[in-house]
Formats: structure tokens, sequence, C-alpha cells
């Protein structure tokens, strides 16, 4: 890595640099009476009382003394590829999964038991990924027991459509009663053509603002976290939780909210969610305004492929994506056990 700039190194990173892709060398310590350096790249997604936190593409993070740094620069993006990218199922799984963390998660085998207070099925359910390390029966009984200690129900999310999906654990889940339900499609788009969608904003707008924590106004549009009062503090932490998260907000000429969106930077993916308009705000075009604004900003962070995960049944939103360009991956869906239920 190079960092040398008329012969010595220098560190050309501020604060202001927050959000883009970075290289920096750290002092780490004494080797043989010789400094020892370590490298990092990744998006610098805070520095805060003289401590930087650099997020690499695998979706780890390391923090930083700013005392430490010996040279830094901002990486300069890649040529964006325009291609639908090549993904496996469980590629997508695992970055859907930190895109959308659990609070609490535990491990049974390869499978992984998540909850977050109820606040989502996809953060209060097992996610599946190979063998749970015991019988089928027995693994269901523990999942069942420790949902139940939280006053959750116990569901399994299930990846269907494509040959390295879960049909056979969805035929075994069924055989035992374990009821369907919200089938969602996982969509997935190159990632450059969203940031160059025809977009402006409405007379009287701003335009896309963009932030790290959701506002009181872009929870109010939101209005997806169960409480009538606000947001649950583990609303909260799931919507922030991700390696790199971005909050959009259109705000409308009479000051109220017209539109919000929500971007989960990890390493080439961006994942899309929470895109929602106001309903006297619609057919503006604003929904493309903030796909745009959000994959721009995922661009700048060295992503290349999106993502976004729509239920089977909402006809509106399908037909968006379809004109966005986004196409099906897999499914997936929930099964959930039914009290009583035979095993």
């Amino acid at each position: 890595m190079e960092f040398l700039a008329g012969g010595r190194a220098e560190v050309r990173i501020t604060r202001a640099d927050v959000g883009k892709r970075v290289s920096v060398r750290r002092l780490t310590g004494d080797g043989e009476g010789a400094p020892a350096f370590t490298d990092a790249v990744g998006v610098l997604t805070s520095w805060d009382e003289g401590v930087l936190s650099i997020t690499r593409r695998d979706g780890t993070s390391v923090r930083i003394e700013e005392s430490a740094l010996v040279a830094a620069k901002v990486v300069p993006p890649a040529r964006p590829r325009r291609k639908v990218p090549a993904a496996g199922t469980r590629e997508l799984q695992e970055v859907a999964a930190r895109g959308w963390p659990a609070i609490e998660a535990e491990r049974l085998g390869e499978w992984t038991l998540r909850a977050a207070g109820g606040f989502t099925r996809r953060a209060n359910s097992v996610l599946p990924l190979g063998d749970p390390g015991l019988p089928l029966d027995a693994a269901l009984e523990r999942v069942e027991q420790w949902y139940a200690e939280r006053g959750l129900p116990a569901m399994i999310v299930v990846a269907t459509g494509r040959p390295d999906t879960d049909e056979e654990l969805a035929a075994e889940l069924a055989r035992r009663g374990w009821d369907a339900e919200r089938h969602t499609r996982v969509r997935i788009s190159a990632l450059a053509p969203l940031a160059d969608l025809p977009a402006s904003p409405p007379p009287g707008s701003a335009g896309v603002t963009l932030s790290r924590e959701p506002g009181a106004d872009w929870l109010a549009l939101y209005n997806r976290t169960g409480d009538s009062g606000g947001p649950t503090a583990d609303a909260l932490k799931v919507l922030t939780g991700g390696p790199s998260v971005w909050f959009a907000t259109v705000r409308a000429a009479d000051g109220g909210t017209a539109a919000i969106g929500r971007l989960v930077v990890d390493g080439r993916w961006a994942g899309f969610a929470a895109l929602e308009v106001a309903e006297d705000a619609r057919r503006q075009g604003l929904a493309t305004l903030v796909t745009a604004a959000l994959a721009e900003r995922a661009l700048d962070e060295g992503a290349s492929a999106a993502y976004l995960q729509v239920e089977a049944d909402n006809a509106g939103a399908l037909a968006l994506y379809d004109r966005l360009g986004f196409t099906d991956h897999h499914g997936y869906h929930y099964r959930r056990a039914r009290p009583g239920g035979r095993r």
C-alpha cells in the first residue's frame, strides 16, 4: 500500500471524510526495536473523541486511536460495475442478517437463534444456514424453548426458489405443523444504474438529506416500530445496526416529511430498506429520488451490488422495483410453530 507523498508519509484524511473508503497505516507496537505497522482498508464510519472506526468489506470493524495514525488517504472509488451481480443464497442471507441485526443471538450448530424484543420477524427468527447439530425434532424443541423464554413466538426463516435453498427444511417443518407466513422476495441489481436514475426533487423541496441516525420525522413516516409512544430501544438498535448505515429524508415544501429510506453498506453489497413515501407526496418520483441518492452514497463507499426484500403480495412495490431494474434472486418465508403442533 503506497502512502508516500513527496518522499514522506502523510495523514490525508479528516473528519469530513467519514463515509468514504480509506486506507490507513497505524503504529501497532515495537518489533525487535523497530516500529511495527498495520494497514487497514475500509469505510471510515466514525471519528469521535480521537478514535476512528473503519469497517472492512467483510463487515468487521477496527478501532484506531488517532494518535497511532502514521499515514492515511481516501481511496478513489473503483469503476462501478453495471452487470447484475452473481451471488449465492447463503451470501445474501448472511449479508442481510448483518444489515438488519438482532440484539441477541445464540448459535445452535449452524443455525442462529435471533431476538430483538419482537421488532420485525427478520430480527426475531432462526436463520438456518446448515446443520443445527441435533436431530431436527430436538433442534425444534430447543428453538421453541428459547423463544418461549423471551415471550416470543418460535419462527424460522426458510429460503426457497433456488437449488441452494431450503425446500427440504420447509417440507419438514410443514409436516410438523409449522405454519407458513409472510412470503417475501429477495431482489438484486447492479448498483451503478441506480445512482444514474433520472430524479429531481419536487418544487420547494431541499432534496435528499442523509444522516447516520433516524430523526423523529423519519421515524414518524416509517411508523413500524410497534409503539405508538415512539420507537422502542430495541427497534432503534435494529434500525441503526449494520456495518455502515444511512437514513435518507426528503422534506416537503410545508416542512413535513415527504419520503424516507434506509441504506446499509456491507462490502460489495448495498441493502435498501424502509423506502416510504407520504400518501400526499406519491407519484412525484420521490422513491426514485431516494434510491438514487442512497445508491450514490453506496458507490462512494465501494459497493457495487444492491439488494432489497419485498413482500410477495406488495404489487405496488414490486412494480416500482421492476422499473428500477431489480430482479428476483430467491424467496423466503417464515415458519411459525403452531401451538400444539405435531412433530
